[in-house]
């Protein structure tokens, strides 16, 4: 029987288009922008980004470096964050509601730049409300120190909130973070589009 639901972030309440990020750093002079990062691979930087270990300062100094480019802060910070998109109301309204069968926790591998954009819109377009105020904990790679689709990760969210694994669904776009919960014991279930949560039956 599930109590609790573990939700990803993008691609599940988030729309996402990668493809946006890449042609925005095309445009600035970057062509291999995704031989750097695409939804299913970061090189060091991005996962450095990813788990809080250099700051948004530091790494668009060390982008600038690797692109050997001389992109202003606000010129790498737009493109990053151009492949966030909307957040669709019926999924809010649906999350909202969902939260009342279950114990739901979000975990997003995400980062700075992009938590403080999304975080913003989502307050912006929500009457104030705070995005993270639907689940009982909202983890984030950034802050977690820990990304998918390492089982640490995983099992650091398991110790903290005292889950048992067995009772427990992890919902997320990308096959690889759910073959990285299935190694610690949780149930899964790959979201692939066009299918989204609402289509669940949860």
């Amino acid at each position: 029987m599930t109590k609790n639901i573990i939700f990803d972030f993008g691609g599940v309440f988030l729309n996402l288009d990668f493809s946006l990020t890449e042609k925005a750093f095309r445009n600035l002079g970057v062509p291999q922008f995704n031989a750097m990062f695409t939804q299913h691979h970061s090189n060091d930087l991005f996962i450095n980004l990813e788990t809080g270990k250099i700051s948004p300062q530091e790494f668009y100094d060390a982008f600038c470096k690797e692109t050997q480019t001389n992109l202003t802060n606000e010129q790498i910070r737009d493109a990053w964050n151009a492949l966030l998109l909307d957040f669709p109301q019926e999924r809010v309204t649906w999350l909202e509601a969902i939260g009342k069968k279950y114990n739901v926790y979000l975990f997003s591998n995400t980062n700075q730049i992009h938590y403080d954009y999304f975080m913003a819109d989502f307050r912006a377009n929500n009457n104030g409300r705070d995005f993270n105020s639907f689940f009982i904990k909202a983890y984030y790679s950034h802050e977690l120190g820990l990304r998918k689709p390492d089982p640490e990760s995983f099992e650091a969210i398991i110790k903290a909130e005292k889950l048992n694994s067995a009772e427990t669904l992890f919902i997320d776009d990308t096959y690889k973070n759910i073959e990285g919960a299935q190694k610690t014991g949780l149930q899964t279930i790959h979201l692939v589009a066009p299918k989204t949560v609402l289509e669940l039956g949860l």
